[in-house]
């Protein structure tokens, strides 16, 4: 079951364990033993999380593996524009 949600959250990326334990078909409390013996062996990252959607509440345990990067983002940097404008105001 561990290989099964490891593989999920390749798929899916980040998921609270109410969403593991839906798309897998097992029960909330399997899934958070599961997260637990996966976290302590360093394969995933949990935390607890409050989330609403649509003015509901909900609190869970969020799960995301452990050695996930995020891309890099595209684009021109935050700083650039600045940076390039004082350079021409004070030139040396």
């Amino acid at each position: 079951m561990k290989a099964n949600i490891l593989q999920f959250l390749r798929t899916n990326g980040e998921q609270l364990d109410a969403e593991i334990a839906k798309a897998l078909h097992i029960s909330k409390t399997q899934v958070l033993n599961h997260i637990s013996e996966l976290s302590s062996a360093g394969d995933v990252i949990c935390c607890q999380t409050t989330r609403f959607f649509g003015g509901k509440k909900i609190e869970g345990v969020s799960c995301r593996l452990s050695a996930y990067v995020p891309p890099k983002a595209t684009g021109p940097k935050p700083g650039a524009k600045r940076a390039a404008a004082s350079a021409d105001m004070n030139p040396a």
